[in-house]
């Protein structure tokens, strides 16, 4: 029994100890599969400064709507069925589908800016600091794949970075229960469209939406990771698998920030 007891608190202690050296250890992670995540988060972030220019394009000019919608998805059916080989291809369709995804979540953007400028604001001089951090140390970025990560935004570098400090494949078998979430949201979705929906159901589909792309972030992190270790190097792919969850998580989280504003309005309204 104490052998027992023994065993579990070494391996409780084991897996609580941290100090800051533990942050810098990338023992797991060869250094053929830190270049390849140098690429991913460097494709990843041309990838984000696309998908801005894409939704400036639709304050400008209004472009954003099914066409780009549309356009987005044949460009990333297109991508995922081009060879690796065909490189510059594959980097152009994912600029391109970037742009038009951009393009397409330009509305919602707009109505962000329409109704709550401060939001829009706060996040774009957020991206901009990085951005700037970015091009000033470049030379340091290329010999340090973990800087490179911090110019993409924090909710990617935060759960991405803890994929993978964390032991190889550990959180791999969550990829089953988000499938299972993320296939109940689908099911939520489709019957609210047809016997209508409620406010409650409407915000347990956006929490538990972000709570589901939340965690692919951080599976599609290891899976990248262990999908390198196994020789597949196709960073391009991986930097779209990446920047989908990256949006996903992105439109709810400015959704919720939307309602939340609008709520702060009902009431001061109500006061009045």
């Amino acid at each position: 029994m104490d052998s027992f007891s023994s065993f579990f608190d070494s391996q409780f202690s084991s897996r609580h100890r941290w100090n800051y050296n533990s942050l810098k250890n990338f023992r797991q992670i060869s250094p053929l599969v830190q270049t390849h995540l140098k690429q991913v988060y460097l494709s990843l972030c041309c990838a984000l400064l696309a998908s801005a220019v894409g939704v400036y394009l639709h304050v400008l000019w209004n472009v954003g709507g099914i066409l780009t919608s549309l356009g987005c998805m044949g460009c990333i059916f297109w991508l995922l069925s081009t060879p690796f080989h065909h490189e510059q291809k594959k980097v152009s369709l994912l600029m391109a589908a970037a742009l038009l995804e951009g393009a397409s979540i330009g509305p919602l953007v707009e109505l962000a800016i329409k109704f709550d400028p401060s939001h829009c604001l706060l996040l774009s001089l957020f991206m901009l600091y990085n951005m700037l951090r970015y091009c000033i140390s470049t030379a340091e970025l290329y010999s340090s794949w973990l800087v490179l990560s911090l110019v993409v935004l924090w909710p990617l570098v935060v759960f991405s970075g803890a994929a993978m400090l964390a032991r190889r494949r550990e959180y791999l078998y969550l990829g089953g229960l988000l499938s299972s979430g993320l296939s109940i949201l689908l099911w939520l979705h489709f019957a609210s469209s047809i016997f209508g929906g409620s406010m409650a159901l409407f915000k347990f589909e956006l929490y538990f939406g972000l709570l589901v792309f939340v965690g692919y972030i951080v599976v599609d992190t290891q899976e990248i990771i262990e999908k390198a270790h196994m020789g597949d190097l196709d960073y391009v792919n991986h930097s779209l698998t990446l920047f989908t969850d990256f949006v996903a998580v992105f439109m709810r989280v400015l959704i919720i920030m939307l309602k939340n504003a609008s709520e702060k309005e009902e009431k001061k309204k109500r006061r009045n």
